[in-house]
């Protein structure tokens, strides 16, 4: 439990420290805001600074930061590693930048902010690789929320509360709801409850971890040797345990806040305060995890969790652990907190591809019928894509893995463009372009040895870290013309 407790510490002090650092390095300031400067009552409209933080860290945690912590539990304590130096080096510099960018674009969306700064190539591909990403959210989070709801009503005696497909038709109702209604009327009213719902379903369990006191292994006891699973720490660690560490999602969920700040000031509690907050959430369902695979007796776990499909089983491993722990009460609130997550995410992962379908063809989106051109072929794509997860057994673990690759790969490309902003306005671009090149590494690595070529790992690392190199290279040519350029100006 040291490495745990440090871990928490760390992740405190890298808010603090490392969040006000990068917060200089970007200087936030008193300009016009895009909810002042473009309200239109629907998507650009001032709020609370305090529901902003809950509606953003609603909308990034999803069932990330606990069915991938769940999974990247099976490495070991390496997990902590990779949590709390991606989260506060990586992901939180990542979500800050990406949305302070935002803001300072009027508020556009990933796609734009790329074509900016990467070139209008980069922002076709990313217009229709983030819509796919977003899509695909949408469809993996109604199935984890559902299939929870089916295993907290089975004990009803009522046959439809027990039916997971009833349960998806009801979630998938209310995306569209949601989707299309101003983001002050439903997400704006409800995110508070479920906010409340998580936090406190992690404080319950970070207080029975430290009751429980568990013998799990230590960092320093070799990262390598308590893994539980076969697969290579890299790159699989580094895709397995994505939104509590560094997600590219997250940047097509920040530009809906950077719609609603009335000040720059709010970026590091909103954008970088709610990622090293999910990054707590990580780290304590990671433990609990760990707990369970190293020393629970519980009859049922060890089965549930083992193999490679352990995703597939997630939702029961979170209710079986809610019960033995929580009781009740605590597992009644702490499972509403785990359905309201993904949902809160599905959510606004389909308003996000509204926003950006409708920036892309320029079609203003504060009257209903507009709205509603988009939406309407959206919904389609989003509902053929869940027949056929529901048609599939292996469905849902194809999606999630399909979504985990590409998160991680949009989270290179934004890390790239804020890389080229930072070099523009003579900033610290280190900051992101250290990150981005190892994210490179770990997204091409893993796309060669899982997901394209199934090459050995040592081979596809090897190419990888030519790429890059590559990618190094070009960056450094592209700097001394840019360089060369502006001295001639």
């Amino acid at each position: 439990m040291i490495s745990f407790v440090v871990s928490l510490v760390a992740l405190v002090l890298g808010y603090f420290l490392y969040g006000r650092f990068v917060e200089r390095v970007f200087g936030p300031d008193d300009r016009p805001t895009p909810a002042v400067a473009k309200a239109d009552g629907v998507d650009f409209i001032v709020l609370p600074s305090w529901k902003i933080f809950m509606i953003q860290f609603l909308n990034i945690a999803g069932t990330g930061p606990i069915f991938g912590a769940i999974m990247g539990a099976k490495f070991g304590p390496s997990a902590y590693l990779w949590i709390v130096l991606g989260c506060i080096f990586a992901g939180a510099t990542h979500d800050f930048l990406s949305g302070m960018l935002s803001i300072r674009n009027g508020g556009a969306n990933l796609p734009e902010i790329i074509g900016r700064y990467l070139g209008n190539a980069p922002k076709q591909v990313m217009l229709v690789f983030s819509v796919f990403l977003l899509m695909m959210v949408g469809a993996v989070f109604v199935y984890s929320p559902a299939s929870l709801l089916q295993t907290l009503c089975k004990d009803t005696g009522v046959e439809l509360l027990a039916n997971s497909t009833f349960w998806i038709i009801v979630i998938f109702i209310y995306y569209m709801i949601a989707t299309m209604m101003p983001i002050d009327k439903i997400i704006g009213k409800i995110y508070p409850l479920f906010a409340f719902s998580l936090l406190f379903m992690a404080v319950a369990l970070m207080v029975m971890l430290f009751v429980k006191m568990p013998d799990i292994p230590e960092v320093w006891e070799g990262v390598g040797e308590a893994s539980l699973t076969p697969k290579s720490i890299f790159p699989c660690l580094f895709i397995t345990i994505a939104c509590g560490a560094i997600s590219g999602f997250h940047a097509t969920q920040s530009p809906l806040m950077a719609r609603c700040m009335k000040s720059e000031k709010m970026g590091r509690p909103i954008f970088y305060g709610a990622m090293i907050t999910e990054g707590l959430v990580a780290l304590i369902w990671a433990t609990v995890a760990m707990y369970f695979f190293y020393n629970e007796p519980t009859p049922g776990y060890q089965e549930m969790a083992g193999g490679d499909q352990i995703i597939s089983k997630a939702p029961s491993i979170v209710n079986m652990v809610c019960e033995n722990w929580l009781g009740l009460f605590g597992s009644i609130l702490a499972i509403l907190g785990v359905v309201a997550a993904p949902i809160t995410s599905g959510d606004t992962a389909l308003r996000s591809a509204r926003l950006i379908i409708a920036d892309f063809i320029h079609l203003e989106q504060k009257s209903i019928r507009k709205r509603l051109y988009v939406c309407v072929p959206l919904f389609s794509a989003v509902i053929a894509l869940l027949v056929w997860q529901m048609a599939n057994p292996d469905g849902f673990d194809v999606i999630w893995s399909w979504f985990g690759w590409s998160n991680q790969t949009l989270s290179v490309f934004t890390l790239w463009a804020i890389t080229v902003y930072l070099v523009q306005q003579r900033k610290n671009y280190y900051i992101t372009l250290i990150p981005a090149l190892f994210m490179t590494t770990v997204c091409t690595t893993y796309l060669l040895s899982e997901q394209v070529l199934s090459l050995d790992d040592l081979y596809a690392t090897c190419i990888a870290v030519v790429t890059c190199v590559v990618a190094y290279g070009w960056f450094l040519v592209w700097l001394r013309k840019y360089k060369k350029t502006q001295n001639n100006i």
